[in-house]
């Protein structure tokens, strides 16, 4: 069901707990985040910023793998500022629920949400907090270790190119302030220099995540005339905003490896259509299934200690990121 039906619907889903099916990928592993617990009786409010794809994604798995736990997701409008949010974890605190999800407007409002919600437990996803501002048990982070997805598009070009001894490389970053794109960037240049490969970033400017922002940059880049090899972006939407881009300009998408991240069904679909050549599979489904399973231990238990893909520090819950391609991209979504 699509997110703009879900914000029209009442705001409060209630359904018999079932479990939580496994998502199985193309390489045969699960990112599911598990989903089997018994949530009968929690009440977890969620809050969120303006949707896009993946946000949009991660929406609809939180509150999917809620319906199936049996537990009460309540939430409202996406918030567009940060007093908006602050708002709606002050009502949430002041109607007692459990568990707060939270995916931060402004991730430098940590401790601000923290200290507004009071003694209850928040749950951050998608935007990663400083670790100090993390307490096990208490304020945890669910997501995926953004090293790893910026990691596998290094290796992944690296490869596909014959592990040259140096690369012109064009590069599109995701929103400044945004956690992800300075991990998965750092992620990407670090893999080159530990390899002892010369990286010669010829552009390297942010696209915001952007479909058609990261094409009309794309497009000023070749007014510049400099060579390049590959195209790595933060995520899937600056990625097929390339391919668009190099495809309208009669560019062979085949002979310049573009990559992406988050598998998202038009980065799948690119892939199988000889635009896009990798991504990275960035589960909204696993996470959303995790961030109920650690809603209902701590609701319940008090602990998530036996939550899969959780940290011996209680700090953080990591679901998997996987690599696809062609082979296995039509399994993805």
């Amino acid at each position: 069901m699509r997110i703009d039906k879900y914000i029209k619907r009442i705001l409060s889903s209630v359904l018999t707990g079932v479990m939580i099916a496994l998502l199985v990928t193309g390489c045969g592993s699960s990112s599911s985040g598990g989903g089997s617990s018994d949530g009968s009786g929690v009440k977890v409010y969620f809050s969120t910023l303006t949707l896009d794809n993946f946000k949009g994604l991660l929406m609809d798995s939180i509150i999917e793998a809620g319906q199936k736990a049996g537990i009460t997701v309540d939430y409202d409008e996406p918030c567009a500022t940060v007093d908006e949010q602050v708002a709606q974890i002050r009502d949430a605190a002041a109607k007692g629920y459990d568990v707060i999800i939270c995916n931060p407007v402004n991730i430098d409002t940590t401790l601000q949400l923290e200290v507004t919600a009071g003694d209850i437990p928040i749950l951050f996803t998608n935007s990663e907090p400083e670790a100090a501002y993390l307490k096990p048990d208490k304020y945890m982070y669910v997501g995926s270790y953004e090293i790893d997805a910026g990691t596998m598009q290094a290796e992944y070009v690296w490869n596909k190119l014959g592990k040259p001894s140096s690369l012109n490389i064009v590069l599109f970053q995701g929103e400044p302030t945004h956690p992800a794109a300075a991990k998965r960037t750092k992620a990407v240049k670090q893999y080159f220099k530990k390899a002892g490969v010369t990286a010669n970033f010829v552009f390297n400017d942010t696209a915001y995540w952007d479909t058609q922002k990261a094409a009309d940059e794309f497009k000023l880049f070749l007014k510049t005339g400099q060579p390049y090899d590959c195209v790595i972006c933060n995520n899937d939407s600056m990625a097929v905003g390339v391919v668009q881009a190099m495809k309208e300009l009669g560019i062979d998408t085949s002979s310049i490896p573009v990559v992406g991240i988050d598998a998202t069904e038009e980065g799948c679909q690119s892939i199988l259509s000889d635009g896009m050549q990798f991504t990275v599979y960035q589960s909204a489904k696993g996470q959303g299934a995790a961030c109920v399973d650690a809603a209902i231990a701590l609701a319940k238990k008090g602990t998530t200690k036996d939550v899969q893909y959780v940290t011996d520090d209680l700090r953080y819950v990591w679901v998997p990121f996987e690599p696809v391609d062609k082979s296995n991209a039509g399994s993805i979504n």
